[in-house]
């Protein structure tokens, strides 16, 4: 099973994998928040989410997590999540994660996964991320940029399509990935796809005096 944000690294972490051929993924996990119907921080739309899923060719799982939800919260409905998978997989145990060089994030994810009996897994992880993410645009995946945090970039970034232009006019300080947080994107096709998906922008707004979110949405 895959963690899946509907962003670039995860994407490219289910591209990764499939490349290797000796591994399997069965579906797709990802967290949305309760009232809002989006990925907790990309804040990709819930049918968008469906549509990534359909593209990929995978089922997905579903965790959802109240508004300002707190650690345990997450833990909770992570845990209850991975239980889900293993009722419909029987004997499932592992999950991969996009991650690329965070080791704090990277340990705290193999820390609760052990805790609950699964093995984390990190196909990408130490990725050069100025060379991921050429690697990502010349392969044939399209992104944009769905959230920014305006404490580390320009707001004005949002809403832009991840390309080598965009990489060229990050400044020094943001990881061309957004690693750190940077940014977020939502992925509308790339080789873990066996189709594009059609997005339409829409209105961006800024949450928290801090998050810049541009809206996507399917074309009708």
């Amino acid at each position: 099973m895959l963690s899946w944000s509907g962003g670039k690294d995860s994407a490219w972490a289910l591209h990764a994998l499939r490349q290797r051929g000796d591994i399997e993924i069965v579906a797709l996990l990802t967290t949305l928040t309760q009232g809002y119907d989006r990925v907790s921080m990309q804040g990709i739309r819930r049918d968008v989410l469906h549509a990534q899923a359909q593209a990929a060719g995978l089922p997905l799982i579903e965790a959802w997590i109240p508004q300002l939800a707190d650690n345990s919260s997450y833990e909770s409905s992570f845990a209850n999540a991975l239980g889900e998978a293993q009722s419909r997989w029987p004997g499932i145990r592992d999950i991969a994660f996009g991650d690329l060089f965070l080791a704090d994030i990277r340990g705290w994810r193999e820390s609760l996964c052990a805790r609950l009996g699964w093995n984390a897994h990190f196909p990408i992880f130490d990725s050069d991320t100025a060379r991921l993410g050429r690697e990502m645009i010349t392969g044939g995946m399209r992104a944009h940029l769905c959230c920014v945090d305006t404490t580390q970039l320009d707001g004005r970034f949002s809403g832009r399509a991840f390309g080598a232009t965009l990489l060229e006019e990050l400044p020094a300080s943001c990881d061309p990935c957004g690693e750190r947080g940077e940014f977020h994107t939502v992925v509308s096709a790339g080789p873990m796809f066996d189709h594009p998906i059609a997005l339409v922008r829409g209105d961006s707004v800024l949450r928290d005096r801090r998050f810049n979110y541009t809206d996507f949405q399917l074309s009708d």
